[in-house]
This record gives C-alpha cells, structure tokens and sequence, in this order.
C-alpha cells in the first residue's frame, strides 16, 4: 500500500529546486451483490504470448521497438521517440549492466541477442481515444505564479499533450506517427517544421497510432489511494514495480540507478540533477516520504534567477506544476526527487539542485521506494 494519501498531500517549500463481537452478517448470494466495476487503464496493452509472432505494424522502427522493451524491463530511455539519444544509450548502458553484458550503451551484437526474447513486442499499437480520457478541461497555463495559484489544478494543455504523456513520448512523435502518406514533396524545410509544430486536434473515439508502452496493469488494492490511481492511470505506470533497497543518483552520468535487496540492479533512470548555482548536494540521504500530486509553495526568494517580486504562492497539483506528479522528500532539507512539466528537458537542462524526472519515471519510483530506501548522490 502506498503510505501517503491524496488527503495527506505535501506542501513543498523548495530551496534549492524545492470489544466484543457482532453477530455475523447474513449471507448473501454472489448474484445478489453488485460486481464492482474492475479498474480500468485507459488504452491499455495487450502483448502476444511468449513465443507468438508480434502484430503488423505500419513499416518497421527498430529503435523505438527496442525503447518499448527496455522501458518494461526498467531501464527508461526518457522519451520514446526512435532516436539513439542520451536517454537511450543510459538505458542500454543498465541493460548491459544488469544482464552481465560489456558496458557500451550500444545496441552491439551481445545486446540484442539478448533483447530478442522480446522481438514480438511491436514498437508501436493503434488505440482508440476513450471519451473518459478525452475529457478536459484543456487550457494553456498562464506564466505568472500568481495566476497558477488561482487555478483547481496546474493540468494539460491539450488532449495531445496528454496522449504524450500517457504513451511517454513528445506531441511531435505523436504527429510523425500519424501523419498521412506524403503525396508530393513538401517545399521547404520551414513547411515541413511548420507542420512538425502544429497542434492536432485529437478527439474521442480517434484510432491512433502510439508507442506501445506496456506494464501498465494497475491493481487498486495494491495502490489504495485514488488520486495515485487515477495518475498512475494516465500516465500508463503500472502497480508490479520492483521493490528498491538502495538508489544511486549520479551527478556525471545523469542516471538515477535503483538496487533490490540483494543488490542487483532492477532500474535506471535518466535524470537532471542541478546546476552551477544549485549542485547536487553529495552524500547519503533518508526517504522522508512519497507523494502523489502535490501542491507546491512557491517562494520567489529560494530562487536565484527570479525576481523577489514573485513573490510567495501555494499552487494546485497537476502534472504541469513544477514538480509534476510526484514528491518524494528527502533528509536534505528542501531537497527531493520529482517530476516535471517539461519531459524532453531531463538530462539536457539544469535544475535548481533538486532530482529531476519523467513524471511517468517519477511515479514508478514512488512505487519502488519507502523510508527504508538507502539513498545515494555521488559525484
């Protein structure tokens, strides 16, 4: 069970980033109770079974195919958009680590023999939009904390953002995935970042195509809190997450590594984790607690590069506020490990000193860490 509940929502303050027995009950018949409805995760995965041939797609994607499987077995490359990026090579890097393979963060040929036991999961699936997820409201925020604060939630812009978000991947790889067939050569490269950059209108009941991000089967009981639920949900994290003893942030490889009780390796995230102004504080730190949807109390002076003026202001929950989804406080004053609103920033922009994550790599931590969580920043 998760320990914090949604009525139990922190507050945070930033720094740096910031008798006797009754008679028994008569007995009632199956048939005459009411079935409660399952939990459902919206555009769930449906995997063929060990052994069995992977669905037709479209045309092949190979290093998305090969994103989809790492990111199930632990080791997130971040963004999943087909590109051999950063995030990518440190997910193949904790593959190879895990799995006594060289260490190159390269898809070598030891590596892929070891990722075709899973060559029938396809790099991509088609959904259809549900109206429950499709429902908004949708609204561009505004910039000012003074106007956030006055806002029930700091949530998405747009249904496309989203649908990003909920198949862990960015609104342009979302356009390329479903762009119609190029019937004639586009004029220029300034067309062609035009249409790259603009919205689409999703709507309920679409069929699209989508990285076929999986794991996403949730057990309420095991979750108990409803807000987590709901979020974990719609960012497509599954409730099966392994159990962390320890976890290792390091300040040069960008990487958040989680350890099981025996000390093998069992995720790696990439992360962003401070600044020239803001460092990583080394050293060996406490989980406090864990947090689904926290509020954030903004406070203009913890802050070096923002005018005083600011202000302070306690803004909503939402997965576009500054620390996104999750929480997770630490023994460092001031100091945790979060989400975020800017989900193709992590591992090339700077932080104000705090951990950074995906907000989908951010809730499963939450889901593999406690107080009994050793945890680590090294240089």
């Amino acid at each position: 069970m998760l320990r914090h509940t949604a009525a139990a929502l922190a507050i945070l303050a930033l720094a740096a980033c910031q008798s006797e027995k009754s008679d028994p009950a008569p007995d009632k018949s199956a048939a005459a109770q009411p079935a409660k409805p399952a939990f459902v995760v919206p555009m769930a995965s449906s995997d063929p079974a060990p052994g069995q041939p992977a669905p037709a797609e479209d045309m092949p994607r190979p290093v998305m195919q090969a994103q989809v499987v790492l990111e199930r077995l632990g080791f997130a490359p971040g963004i999943i958009d087909g590109k051999e990026g950063l995030s990518t090579r440190n997910a193949v890097q904790g593959f190879q680590e895990a799995n006594g393979i060289a260490v190159s963060g390269n898809f070598d040929r030891a590596t892929m023999q070891a990722l075709a036991r899973w060559s029938n999961i396809p790099a991509t699936r088609l959904v259809t939009i549900p109206d429950d997820f499709a429902h908004g409201p949708f609204a561009p925020l505004p910039k000012e904390p003074a106007a956030q604060a006055k806002l029930k939630a700091l949530g998405y812009a747009s249904l496309e953002e989203k649908l990003a978000e909920r198949f862990h991947t960015t609104p342009e790889v979302l356009r390329a995935l479903n762009a119609p067939p190029v019937q004639q050569p586009i004029a220029s490269s300034a067309a062609v970042e035009a249409t790259r950059r603009t919205p689409v209108i999703y709507r309920a009941g679409q069929q699209i195509r989508v990285p076929n991000v999986g794991a996403d089967a949730i057990d309420p009981v095991a979750v108990g809190d409803q807000g987590a639920l709901e979020t974990m949900a719609s960012l497509g994290v599954g409730s099966n997450q392994p159990k962390a003893g320890r976890i290792v942030v390091s300040e040069h490889a960008g990487t958040l590594k989680a350890f099981d009780a025996s000390n093998k390796l069992v995720a790696l995230f990439t992360v962003t984790t401070g600044s020239e102004h803001d460092p990583l504080p080394l050293g060996n730190w406490k989980i406090y607690s864990s947090s689904f949807n926290p509020h954030f109390r903004y406070d203009a002076s913890l802050f070096w590069d923002v005018p005083d003026s600011k202000g302070e202001h306690l803004l909503p929950p939402g997965p576009n506020g500054p620390v996104g989804v999750v929480w997770i406080d630490l023994s460092k004053e001031h100091y945790g490990i979060h989400g975020t609103p800017e989900p193709q920033t992590i591992g090339r922009t700077e932080s104000h000193g705090c951990v950074r994550l995906t907000n989908w790599d951010a809730a499963r931590l939450a889901l593999m860490v406690d107080g009994a969580t050793k945890v680590s920043f090294v240089r």
